[in-house]
């Protein structure tokens, strides 16, 4: 199968940049002839470039052309699409209709319902725009907190959700949990159309187990809906190793809170974050939004540690509580340190749903099962395009 796959790069690559790769490279080694199609934000500069981004985001008549020559140099059997925002839009689906290619976009994030892409405002989970209108999001500078940086994203998802584009251009989606499918099916979209497929990981091997005084692990962007001014005021009551893997706004604050119980070791590549992960007895996640599927999570199954979570959204799907990790209440310092001093006073417990973590990760998050489910996809699309067409 020849399969275009299509992202718009950000500057900083992230968890889509790896989920990328993580595909390619797993669909290139069973045999399939896979052809990258990338364009980079950093074709942004200047006042210039910013409103030549600022015009393309709900309609992009240079990202249909881009899309087309893509199409005419590749012929594909199926296009795949990562990330459209912002120079490509939601106009290389209709490139993709016209020569009658199957179509499928993964949903990294909520971009498509909402201007900020995180259903957050003000670091807590907000619908106000999953069944309204997506022009509350000016109202409320959810984009960069100004109002003329999120106008043309709410355009572009009234525009787009106006002309249907969700339900009529686009063959299958790609949703990482069930949890984050019912945001979208909340929002219109078809539900026949939007699959949960979970990101994956290659398994490691066998991780070793935690010493007695290993530290408690928090891997993460250090902002605020990442948690992590909850998780130091539970530090604040607590006696135990933590180590604050990550770089961000916040880390003048993790500094500042750093001592001979919290190690701020800023960022670290994916190879030092996994030996990170293997000498901690478990890790934590106290984000305040949604999350979508952090791949720190599956990661963290994979080397059999259990994982402490706010009970929230995704994170409380993907995280059984008593069974593979903790559920914590959000934003609760209390809570918090009640959670971790209990995980870490339980070295038993915590190692058996440690081992139910690693179970876990084989029954669900491997490259092959993952294969299994991005071929059901794919075959979906494909039909879908045929009755389209006839």
């Amino acid at each position: 199968m020849r399969i275009l796959i299509v992202h718009n790069e950000y500057i900083h690559k992230g968890g889509e940049d790896t989920v990328l790769a993580n595909e390619t490279d797993l669909l290139a080694s069973r045999g399939h002839e896979v052809i990258p199609a990338t364009i980079s934000n950093r074709s942004i500069s200047g006042v210039a470039g910013q409103l030549k981004a600022a015009l393309y985001t709900p309609s992009s008549p240079f990202g249909a052309a881009w899309m087309r020559q893509q199409l005419v140099a590749a012929r594909p059997d199926i296009v795949h699409v990562h990330n459209f925002f912002p120079l490509l839009s939601p106009s290389i689906y209709r490139a993709c209709n016209e020569r009658s290619v199957p179509v499928v976009q993964t949903l990294h994030n909520y971009r498509t319902i909402c201007a900020n892409a995180m259903l957050t405002r003000d670091s807590a989970p907000c619908e106000l725009c999953v069944t309204g209108s997506p022009y509350q999001g000016v109202r409320y500078r959810c984009y960069r907190n100004s109002a003329v940086a999120t106008l043309p994203l709410a355009r572009m998802i009234a525009v787009n959700r106006a002309a249907g584009t969700w339900q009529r251009r686009v063959d299958r989606f790609i949703a990482l949990t069930e949890f984050a499918r019912s945001r979208f099916l909340a929002a219109g979209f078809p539900a026949e159309k939007v699959v949960a497929k979970p990101n994956f990981v290659a398994d490691p091997g066998p991780a070793p187990a935690a010493d007695a005084d290993a530290p408690v692990l928090f891997v993460g962007r250090l902002a605020a809906e990442k948690g992590i001014e909850t998780l130091l005021a539970a530090w604040s009551r607590l006696d135990l190793p933590l180590v604050v893997a990550g770089d961000g706004p916040l880390m003048p604050l993790v500094q500042a809170a750093a001592s001979d119980r919290i190690v701020a070791l800023g960022w670290k590549t994916s190879a030092e974050v996994a030996a990170e992960m293997g000498r901690a007895r478990f890790l934590v996640m106290p984000s305040s939004w949604y999350e979508g599927f952090p791949m720190t999570l599956v990661e963290a199954f994979a080397l059999g540690r259990p994982v402490l979570v706010s009970r929230l959204g995704s994170m409380a799907e993907v995280v059984e509580d008593g069974v593979n990790g903790l559920h914590v209440t959000p934003g609760d310092a209390a809570d918090w340190a009640a959670k971790v001093r209990w995980a870490y006073d339980h070295p038993e417990d915590m190692a058996a749903m440690g081992r139910n973590a690693r179970r876990i990760y084989e029954e669900r998050y491997t490259a092959d099962r993952n294969y299994d489910m991005l071929m059901a996809v794919y075959a979906d699309a494909m039909q879908a395009a045929a009755t389209r067409r006839n």
